[in-house]
Parts: structure tokens; C-alpha cells; sequence
């Protein structure tokens, strides 16, 4: 048994985190089962189709002229693990919260490929926080 390559299979078909790989245009090369939990959107469906199906219409602009700026100089403000928390889209047009980090795809020549993001809905966790934070203003302001 290849331990490395069946920890790279069950780490890629695993239902927990969503793992979604784009090619040098941003269009899904590859969209695992945790991806299709949070997103509502099948394998077959995502494939092919721009991260525009996750990416909330008033973030799009940005996050393109990001994207090309990564793939033109192969550098992320999102790299060396640090973790981006943003606002996306499920198949049924729910708005929902998620973390994620971004690695960088090479080919033979080192040129940067795509992406792959994996993202972790944080929706509740979210919603916790802006509770509590909105609790914490009103008792501020009994006082």
C-alpha cells in the first residue's frame, strides 16, 4: 500500500472541507465531495464553470483582478498559510461564510497553472460572532 498517495485520495474524496482546483482562467478543474456538501453543486456541475458560481456578484470584480494579478505573477497575498475569510454563494443562491487557504499549481516550467482553495463553511461560527458582538453593543450602551 502507498501510504502517501492513499492519504492524497482520502484527503481529496473527503466530505468535511471543500477542495476545488481552477485552471489558469479560473474555470473548476476539479471540485470534491466536501465542496459539493457546502456548495450544493455537483462534481459534473462545477466542472468547467468559472468561480463565479461560488463568488457573490458584488465581490467578482475584485476577486478577478486579484486572480489575474496571481496568475500573471505567480504571488498571492493569500499564501504561507494564511487563512481568508469571505462571504459565498450556494447553488440555491444562500449567502454563506467561509475560510480558506490558496495554494499555487505549477507545470513543467514552473508557470503558475491555477489554484487550489480548500474552504471550511464557517456560517455558523459567523453568525455566533455578529450575535454576541451586536449583545455586547447593546449592553454597552445600558450603561
Amino acid at each position: 500500500m502507498n501510504i502517501p498517495a492513499a492519504l492524497g485520495e482520502a484527503l481529496l474524496r473527503s466530505a468535511s472541507d471543500a477542495i476545488v482546483a481552477t485552471d489558469r482562467e479560473g474555470c473548476i478543474t476539479f471540485w470534491n465531495p466536501g465542496a459539493a456538501r457546502i456548495f450544493g453543486f455537483t462534481a459534473e456541475e462545477a466542472a468547467g464553470q468559472p468561480l463565479d458560481i461560488i463568488i457573490p456578484e458584488n465581490l467578482r470584480a475584485r476577486h478577478w483582478e486579484g486572480f489575474r494579478h496571481t496568475m500573471a505573477t505567480g504571488t498571492s497575498r493569500y499564501g504561507h498559510g494564511d487563512l481568508l475569510s469571505v462571504p459565498a454563494l450556494t447553488k440555491d443562491a444562500r449567502r454563506i461564510s467561509v475560510e480558506f487557504t490558496i495554494v499555487l499549481l505549477h507545470d513543467d516550467r514552473q508557470e503558475v497553472a491555477g489554484t487550489v482553495a480548500v474552504m471550511r463553511d464557517v456560517t455558523k461560527r459567523f453568525e455566533e460572532v455578529r450575535e454576541l458582538r451586536r449583545r455586547l453593543a447593546e449592553a454597552g450602551g445600558k450603561h
